[in-house]
């Protein structure tokens, strides 16, 4: 059997055992037994249920990300306008979560708070670096001013991410709006654009 068809029957098995139990409750034992194939050659793809469960949600919301990383390259498109990319990046792959929450229904809170705190991980750790390097390069061109650029992404990010899943903080839409209103005078505030230059980001 291929390394990468073994890889993914590991993580389908977790993903059919999600629909009726939860997480904590599932064994490494099981998922091997899920996938039909030996316990010690899931060790030898992950070292850990943990790392079965960080691997499950890199593959769950991972197609978002590529997109966004894919064009966020785009150096010919102004910097705000790719960050508006990031921010419907973070949009979808919330959508992607609040879909795939209805596979585990029956976790507890427990397992629930485990899922959403990996995910809020996955989710900054791959777009952080990606937001980071269009804020440098708009303060390169002298489109952004802004001291902190790695700072100002993390924050960006955080705030996105929290408000779009809305899990951690449930929020109406008028709250959320409000939220994404707020965090874009804080932008143009901080790197000197503009009231109201930045409005556009609201269309994502």
């Amino acid at each position: 059997m291929p390394a990468q068809d073994k890889y993914n029957r590991i993580l389908d098995a977790l993903m059919t055992l999600l629909e009726n139990n939860n997480i904590q409750s599932i064994s490494v034992s099981e998922i091997a037994s899920t996938a039909g194939i030996a316990k010690g050659s899931i060790y030898y793809y992950f070292p850990s249920k943990d790392a079965i469960i960080e691997a499950f949600v890199e593959r769950s919301y991972s197609s978002s990300i590529k997109t966004a990383k894919q064009l966020a390259k785009k150096t010919d498109i102004p910097p705000f306008t790719r960050m508006a990319l990031i921010f419907q990046a973070c949009r979808n792959s919330s959508l992607e979560f609040l879909r795939q929450k209805s596979v585990s229904e029956n976790e507890d809170l427990q397992g629930k708070s485990m899922l959403h705190h990996k995910y809020l991980n996955y989710i900054v750790s791959e777009l952080k670096p990606v937001l980071t390097d269009i804020i440098c390069q708009g303060i390169e061109n002298g489109e952004i001013s802004f001291d902190y650029p790695e700072a100002l992404a993390e924050i960006t990010l955080l705030v996105l991410t929290v408000k779009f899943d809305n899990t951690l903080i449930p929020s109406s839409p008028q709250e959320i709006e409000q939220t994404m209103l707020g965090l874009i005078a804080l932008l143009e505030k901080g790197t000197d654009n503009p009231k109201g230059s930045l409005n556009f980001l609201t269309a994502v």
